[in-house]
Parts: structure tokens; C-alpha cells; sequence
């Protein structure tokens, strides 16, 4: 078996992996709701999942009889649901389009916005990557654009120093809110114009799948949530930003400070506004938005924004 071949190998059984690892992660973490007096109805970004995941797990343990039923359909997938009237709360790692906002007028659902937390889109590479620690935002765009497709495959091909290593790129799916974002801040020219993702990458809603893509590739690059990469550290490295000014790694503290740009963003949850009037709901809410909560937010990986945006969104919902 040649080298390629092996490696083909490796990495479709990565990835058949990963996704039994992650069905047999969220069988575990959501409590089977045929057995539950009360249901909050969550889907949406991978993002945010984390989490919402760790407050319903919380939340659950302090109330028997509640199921919190936590999906992961990616930011677009999750409003489609939600403005059908499927969920009660959507996670987004993005705000809603205006799209999606007629969508939700038609059905007659009134949501509330609440931001929950700080998140750096964190670039990633494989851990056998000794080359490609740093990167510009243009060297990103030669990677990812549009008229990079069957054009652009090799390192060397974005900068003369790099190996000719073939090019492994994993990233969101076009429903996630993480891929819309990536678009926004790295895919577009001096004059704002789109110039549009190429398609020739592995494209998954979870995470996971991403993670372990480029685990199993030398040449492997993708983009995802920092809490993804923090869970995975010792496997792959993460590639400090350039956008002129030098390199500038992801962390709480650049985020914080500001100086991670362009790849930090809030994320949000959704609220429908009727679902409010189910107790169970407006406990949960109040429960995710509790000051004595938010610790669960840096613990998996986030970062927790100033403590009057908790106390805005306490208020947009009536807590």
C-alpha cells in the first residue's frame, strides 16, 4: 500500500470514528425525554453547544422531571427548526439573517436575542506542521477563496517557504453560522466583495469530525470553535492570525483585550417568546443567564462577556 493510499486509509476510519464517538457522546448527554414531565426544545450551532450543554446538564441535575433535549443542526439548520416552531431556543454563532427573520415572521414566532459569550474562531493545523504556525489573513484567503478550487492544493503554492505538502482542508458545512462567519471576516476583498468559499474541502456541522480530519492529515488545515481546539490541544496546533500588525494567537485573553481580530465574535441563543410562558423554559433561561453560572462558560472553553450584557439580557427576557 503506498503512502497516500495508507494514509486515505487512516483517515476515513478517523472519521467513520468520529462519528460513532460523537453519537455516543450526545446519546449520554441528553436524558430521554419519553421519561420527563417537562421538555426544553434546543437546536442550533455546534458552537454554542458546549455550552448549552453543560447547563442542561447542570440544569438537570437540580431538576428532576425536566429533560433539556440539546441538537446540533449548525446555526442555519437551527433557525429553520426554530421558526417552524420546532425548538424553543436556537444556539447561534452568528446573529439571525433577515432572512431567517421573515422566515420566523411568517410562522408568527417572536424571538428574544441574547448573547451568552465570546468565542475565537481558532484556524488549526496538524500537530506534524512545523511550517505554517502563522498565517496572514491574505495567505487564509489564498487558501480558502472561491478561485482557490482545484487550483490551489499544495502548501508551497501559498508561500514559496512551505513544503509541497498536498492541501487537507476541513471546515464547517454552509449551514453553520461558523463558516458564515469565516466568509465575513477572511473571504472578502480590499472593496467588502464576497469572494465566496471554495467547495473542495470536507465539510461537517460537527465538529468533531473536523478535529479529527486534521489530526489524521500532515497537510491539514480547517477552522472551528476555540473550545474544540482547547479539548484537543495536544494533537493539533493552532495558528496565530496576522492581519498586519503580527501574529496573534487565540485565547481568553486576546479576546478579551481585543487583539485577536478578525476571528472573535459573540455567540447567542435565541428565545422564543411564547416558550417563555412554559416554566420550564423560563428556568432554564434564567438558569443559562444566572450570575452563579458563569463559570460553566470558561470551563468549556469561552470566553464570558462583561457582566452588564448578562444583566441586558436578563432584562430583554423579563428576569
Amino acid at each position: 500500500m503506498s503512502m497516500n493510499q495508507s494514509t486515505s486509509a487512516r483517515n476515513v476510519a478517523l472519521l467513520a470514528g468520529a462519528i460513532a464517538a460523537t453519537a455516543a457522546t450526545v446519546g449520554t448527554s441528553i436524558l430521554p425525554a419519553s421519561a420527563q414531565d417537562a421538555i426544553v426544545q434546543i437546536d442550533g450551532s455546534s458552537t454554542v453547544f458546549p455550552i448549552t450543554e453543560a447547563m442542561a446538564e447542570e440544569f438537570q441535575a437540580a431538576n428532576e422531571g425536566t429533560a433539556v433535549v440539546v441538537g446540533v443542526s449548525g446555526t442555519g439548520g437551527g433557525f429553520k427548526k426554530f421558526c417552524a416552531g420546532e425548538t424553543d431556543i436556537s444556539g447561534a454563532s452568528r446573529p439571525i439573517k433577515d432572512s431567517e427573520i421573515e422566515l420566523c415572521e411568517e410562522a408568527g414566532i417572536s424571538f428574544i436575542e441574547v448573547p451568552v459569550a465570546y468565542d475565537a474562531l481558532t484556524v488549526v493545523i496538524n500537530d506534524e506542521n512545523d511550517w505554517a504556525s502563522t498565517l496572514t489573513t491574505d495567505q487564509l484567503r489564498t487558501i480558502w477563496e472561491a478561485g482557490a478550487e482545484g487550483e490551489i492544493t499544495s502548501w508551497s503554492q501559498v508561500d514559496s517557504g512551505f513544503p509541497d505538502v498536498e492541501l487537507a482542508l476541513y471546515a464547517p458545512g454552509t449551514d453553520s453560522g461558523t463558516f458564515d462567519y469565516f466568509n465575513e471576516a477572511i473571504l472578502e476583498d480590499e472593496e467588502g466583495e464576497e469572494l465566496g468559499h471554495r467547495g473542495d474541502y470536507t465539510a461537517s456541522e460537527d465538529d468533531n469530525i473536523l478535529v479529527l480530519g486534521v489530526q489524521g492529515s500532515e497537510g491539514g488545515i480547517g477552522y472551528f470553535g476555540l473550545a474544540y481546539y482547547l479539548e484537543n490541544q495536544d494533537t493539533l496546533t493552532s495558528v496565530g492570525i496576522d492581519e498586519g500588525d503580527g501574529a496573534v494567537f487565540p485565547s481568553s485573553t486576546t479576546v478579551e483585550d481585543g487583539s485577536y481580530t478578525p476571528l472573535s465574535r459573540p455567540i447567542f441563543i435565541y428565545v422564543r417568546e411564547d416558550s417563555l410562558d412554559k416554566p420550564e423554559v423560563a428556568s432554564f433561561v434564567e438558569f443559562y443567564l444566572a450570575d452563579e453560572n458563569r463559570g460553566l462558560i470558561g470551563e468549556v472553553g469561552y470566553v464570558p462577556l462583561p457582566q452588564e450584557m448578562y444583566e441586558q439580557g436578563r432584562a430583554d427576557v423579563g428576569m
